[in-house]
């Protein structure tokens, strides 16, 4: 038996319940208990299959559709915040040219800022099949984050604190060598 949902236009399906012969009850809804034992005798590979399918639609949504195919579930988070006002993008400027857009929550700081750098690289290079490790303890070593020529130094400081809004670009400068 179908009903209709006072807040949406979709039918909503009824549950009959039925006692068997060892007084337990047992749930007449067909659909959902085929779709339970299926899932059950799907390989993993297949259920995988369909989650990259069903992934691939949502992607396609107008708030999620900037996101890649083998997206995380970090990135689906940090595109609704965005979306909310709860994050801001730091577009990072590398010494190539290459600009990367990078999501922080509003208050982040400076080592906040760091680890998304770093977790954006890592997903692009296990997506392109690049180099395998980088070493970031080198790199903040060997370069600093520059905004409108102040170095982004204190790692406990808020990038607001800077003055650090959304859409601003931030450079990477390569630290000189002391002799």
């Amino acid at each position: 038996m179908e009903e209709q949902s006072p807040d949406c236009a979709e039918p909503v399906q009824s549950v009959k319940y039925e006692k068997t012969g060892e007084d337990k009850e047992t749930v007449k809804d067909e659909p959902a208990a085929e779709s339970e034992e299926d899932e059950e005798a799907l390989p993993h590979s297949e259920i995988l299959d369909i989650f990259e399918e069903g992934l691939a639609r949502l992607v396609q949504d107008p708030l999620l559709c900037d996101l890649p195919i083998q997206v995380t579930l970090e990135e689906v988070n940090s595109q609704i915040a965005l979306e909310y006002g709860q994050a801001m993008t730091v577009r990072v400027v590398k010494a190539d040219g290459e600009v990367m857009p990078i999501v922080v929550v509003q208050n982040a700081t400076v080592l906040d800022l760091k680890k998304a750098i770093s977790r954006y690289m890592e997903l692009k290079q296990q997506r392109e099949g690049g180099v395998k490790y980088i070493s970031w303890r080198y790199v903040w070593r060997a370069y600093y984050l520059v905004f409108q020529g102040e170095k982004l130094e204190d790692d406990r400081m808020r990038i607001k604190d800077y003055g650090i809004r959304n859409r601003d670009e931030v450079t990477f400068i390569k630290r000189l060598r002391k002799k």
